[in-house]
Formats: C-alpha cells, structure tokens, sequence
C-alpha cells in the first residue's frame, strides 16, 4: 500500500474542507497529502466532456492555491496535487487504490455529494475498497478536534481530549476486523476515547396486551452486552491505551449512531463488499448515516 491520504477537490466550500480534514488526517498518519481534481471525460471516445468543468488553466490554479493554503497551516506536511481525467467516481477510486484512505466533501441538507455536482461521493464509496471519508463544511468547525492554528485542546486524565470522540457502530453478527481496525488506529492517533455501539431490538409483540417482563428484557440485554464484549476483548488486549466505551442499547442503530456521532471527530461505518454489479453495495444504517451525519463519517469496505 503507497502510505497517503488522497482528497477530491474542485474548489467548492465542500471540497475544501475536506482538503483540510485530509490534511490533518496526513499529518496525523505521518504520510503525504495528494489533492486530485478529475476532468469528466466520455468513456468511449476519452475526450473532456463539454461544459463538465472549468478550463484546465483554472484548475492548476485552483489546486496551486490550495496547496499553497494548506503549506501555510502544515509546514511539515508533503503536500502534492494531480489533475485526471476520466468518470470522476471511478477516476478517483482509482487515484486511491492503494491509498491510506480517501477523502471527499459532503454537501450539507441531508444530501451527499462529492468533488462535482451530483451523487459522485455515493458512487465513490460503492466503487472504492479503501476507507472513504465524507466531511461536511461547517463554518469554524475544526479538524480533528482543534482550532485551526491553535494549540490542542487540553487532554484529560487519560491521555484524551475532554470532549472529543471516535464512534463505531459494530455488528455483533458479522463482526469485521477491518472496520474495528481502522476505528482504533484513529482513536489512537488522535489520543481520544473510542465508543463502540452495538444496538439492538426487541422481538415484536404478539397478540393482544403482549408484553415483555422486565426479566426477559433483562437476560436480552445481557446476552446483547455480551456479545459486543466479546467482540471487543481482543482489541481490549490489543489497544490497551484507547479508552473504550462499549455501549449495547435497544433501539434503531442508524438513530443511535447519529445521535452518539453528533459532536464527535469521526464516525466509522462498514460496507460490505459485493462482486455483483446486482443489489446495493451498502447497508440501510451506513446509508442513514452518510445523508445525515453531521460530523465526518468513514466508511469502511469489508468482506
């Protein structure tokens, strides 16, 4: 794997932000930020599609002073740029194959959008096998929990920020070593805890006046919380610096995890991956929480 976070821009409020989580996120890992703008082209005859963007001038003007901006606020930091051509989900799938993850920005009022105008990050995180992150612009939000140009916040007793968070949402059924991965090394990097939800429901009620006794709700919930703990002990062993917060609750998980993600640095979901090109590629939860997220969300490709 070419250790590099890749980032989609054009320009737009979106893509910037994005550009600057990605740049955070680099620094974090250690490794060069690439910002990549694609020129839609048709695929049969390979020639730029008219009207699909501005002139290439223009776009080497655009990446130029983005990559000068970011210099600016990450001296250490190996910032590059490229232009592609091509359809823009599959261009820039391709640009990050081999990359640490990929970032897009997201477009706000519960519509996901990439580096053009349509439903390119969607399709970006159907075609892509490496993490793709979507990152929302929000007017003097900070990446990475800290005011730009600032210091860092200050650190609680173990080591984290006070108020800054990695969410997760586990399946306890098809638990993916992937997915959990990718949601430690982040807590990790940014020295911040970890809460791991796994939600669950109650079986529906049958027949008139069904009712559940509290001691059955009781042994579900147990079984429930054992099974996420079981999932987690090895990891447990494996990260004992992150500080884990294990959480098994009753409810809807697409609701839970945006409510557990609301102010948080990064929400982790997975995706799993299907060969056929039949059938959607994501889940019903990881779809609700990319259109509604508020904070950045990782989408993480399994099998």
């Amino acid at each position: 794997m070419d250790q590099r976070v890749v980032a989609g821009f054009d320009g737009s409020t979106q893509s910037a932000a994005a550009s600057r989580w990605a740049a955070a996120e680099a620094l974090l890992h250690g490794v060069p930020l690439r910002l990549v703008h694609v020129a839609e082209s048709y695929a049969v005859l390979d020639v730029p599609a008219a009207g699909s963007g501005p002139r290439p001038g223009y776009v080497d003007e655009l990446l130029r002073g983005a990559c000068e901006e970011l210099r600016a606020e990450y001296p250490r930091l190996d910032i590059g740029s490229a232009t592609l051509e091509g359809r823009p989900a599959e261009a820039l799938a391709g640009a990050a194959a081999d990359a640490t993850m990929l970032v897009l920005g997201s477009r706000g009022l519960g519509t996901v959008a990439g580096v053009v105008l349509g439903s390119v990050g969607m399709a970006v995180v159907h075609a892509s096998e490496r993490p793709v992150v979507l990152v929302r612009a929000a007017k003097d939000t900070a990446p990475h929990g800290r005011a730009r140009g600032g210091p860092p916040e200050p650190r609680n007793a173990r080591g984290g920020h006070a108020e800054h968070r990695v969410v997760v949402g586990v399946d306890t059924g098809h638990p993916c070593e992937a997915l959990l991965a990718f949601a430690f090394e982040e807590a990790a990097r940014r020295h911040c805890p970890l809460v791991a939800l796994h939600s669950w429901t109650l079986p529906p009620l049958a027949g008139y006046g069904a009712a559940y006794s509290p001691e059955g709700n009781a042994r579900m919930a147990d079984t429930a919380r054992a099974g996420l703990d079981e999932v987690l002990r090895p990891w447990r062993e494996r990260c004992p610096t992150v500080a884990l917060d294990a959480r098994s609750e009753a409810g809807r998980p697409a609701e839970q995890l945006l409510e557990a993600g609301a102010a948080a640095d990064l929400v982790v979901v997975g995706r799993r991956v299907r060969r056929s090109r039949i059938g959607g590629h994501i889940g019903r939860v990881t779809h609700a929480v990319l259109h509604h997220s508020t904070a950045p969300v990782a989408v993480v490709a399994h099998t």
